[in-house]
């Protein structure tokens, strides 16, 4: 009986999405729909090119065609955003949206493989493109996010998606890296018992660990480079990308003393890295510029990682990394609630970062850090269409999300939480029966 009642969960998550799109809303379209548009009249923040007042953009197959002023509508649809803010799609830098749909029902949750070494596992293919979060999320003005998978030392292989499509290939945007959970010398929490002995001995197995799961790698692409006979070996054909540079090493690593260790060790294999998480990357600030390596880094909103911080050390690391001189991308690292990537950024630039560099964050850094800044990160002609129009200051929790496109799609604006609302807004019948 309980399976069954498993089996009826699972179909209505998958089913609910397909009616939810079935349905009509509020007299606006139901799909997502491609065409010619022209957005005109507003405040287009391009991010590297300034702000163009009263401006317009044309958006023609997919793509933006121009930007600026006085551009002829032609047999563009129009859409008037007097008042409003052009701005380009943000960047989650990391999170599990598509890889879990309940994060309090296993049988929702695809992020995590059995195994302490799994590079192979792609988190392209657990993506459910029809997860009621997907909606949820975009309407925010979140357009990109990086679905991680999670547990063991490399627990497999992140991916790049758009927030449309019917497919997991479809929503693929362009950019791969194969996580590293990197070994902490840190107290696992302030109830870890373990004496200082016992610590450093943990820790010292757990580096001997990873380098002997990296010199088989190195090994296994000398091999395949001399085009030696290999037997099937999934994990380390895949963590040999890594050792050719062909894909970058997502670092997660938090703890001061962890990051140097983390940054020698990645000057020291020559490896193409990013480093991911850095919750105390503004004790070694300098460092990070030093080593010229990019930071993920987040989520602002939680608690300081040491009892003796300050209560803002969350919310002022990326502001003091990025004054340090460090490429620094926004993360929520979450999977229910991506939607709140855009006040992560605002309290980073409420606390030192600035609203300019904060908005760079989640925009173009991103961008350039997943090599996608010829088609992404800021709204300049010849580049992907994947932008929203605001009513203002997207960090702002007032300001309204108004019309999003993704890759030239216009992305209804709709979801659960909004049918819902609509729904007991004006209640049929009320109340007094």
């Amino acid at each position: 009986m309980k399976k069954f009642k498993s089996i009826i969960y699972l179909m209505a998550l998958v089913l609910l999405p397909m009616i939810a799109q079935a349905q009509q809303f509020d007299g606006e379209f139901i799909k997502p729909r491609n065409g010619k548009f022209l957005l005109q009249n507003a405040t287009v923040v391009t991010v590297t090119k300034g702000n163009i007042q009263n401006g317009s953009v044309l958006i023609v197959n997919g793509k933006i065609e121009a930007v600026g002023t006085n551009i002829p509508a032609g047999d563009a649809e129009v859409i008037d955003c007097t008042g409003q803010f052009i701005y380009p799609g943000l960047f989650d830098g990391g999170g599990r949206l598509g890889l879990v749909e309940v994060n309090s029902v296993p049988e929702t949750q695809d992020f995590s493989e059995i195994g302490n070494v799994t590079p192979n596992m792609q988190a392209l293919v657990a993506v459910n493109p029809n997860s009621e979060a997907i909606p949820v999320t975009r309407v925010s003005g979140v357009t990109t996010t990086l679905a991680n998978p999670s547990g063991g030392i490399f627990p497999g292989t992140a991916a790049l998606i758009n927030l449309n499509g019917y497919t997991p290939d479809q929503m693929y945007a362009g950019f791969k890296g194969i996580i590293l959970n990197f070994p902490t010398s840190a107290r696992r929490s302030t109830w870890d018992r373990r004496s200082e002995e016992e610590v450093k001995k943990d820790a010292e197995r757990a580096q001997k660990n990873l380098n002997d799961i990296w010199e088989r790698a190195v090994k296994y692409q000398s091999m395949k480079a001399a085009k030696a006979e290999l037997d099937y070996y999934p994990e380390m054909e895949q963590l040999a990308k890594a050792v050719t540079g062909e894909l970058p090493l997502l670092v997660e690593v938090n703890a001061a003393s962890d990051i140097e260790v983390a940054i020698k060790w990645i000057q020291d294999k020559g490896v193409k890295a990013i480093l991911t998480g850095v919750a105390e990357g503004w004790r070694v600030a300098d460092k990070i510029a030093a080593s010229g390596l990019p930071v993920i880094t987040g989520p602002m909103l939680s608690i300081p990682t040491r009892q003796s911080d300050r209560y803002d050390a969350a919310y002022t690391n990326p502001g003091k990394m990025a004054k340090a001189g460090v490429k620094v991308v926004i993360r929520s690292n979450d999977a229910e609630n991506t939607r709140n990537l855009p006040f992560n950024a605002g309290f980073a630039a409420a606390y030192g970062m600035g609203k300019e560099e904060a908005l760079k964050a989640v925009t173009i850094n991103a961008a350039e850090v997943f090599g996608i800044a010829d088609r992404r990160g800021s709204i300049e002609a010849g580049k992907d269409a994947t932008l929203f129009v605001s009513s203002g200051d997207p960090f702002e929790t007032r300001t309204q999300i108004i019309h999003v496109f993704i890759d030239g799609y216009r992305v209804p604006m709709s979801n659960r939480h909004i049918k819902l609302y609509q729904e007991f807004l004006e209640r049929s019948p009320g109340l007094e029966k």
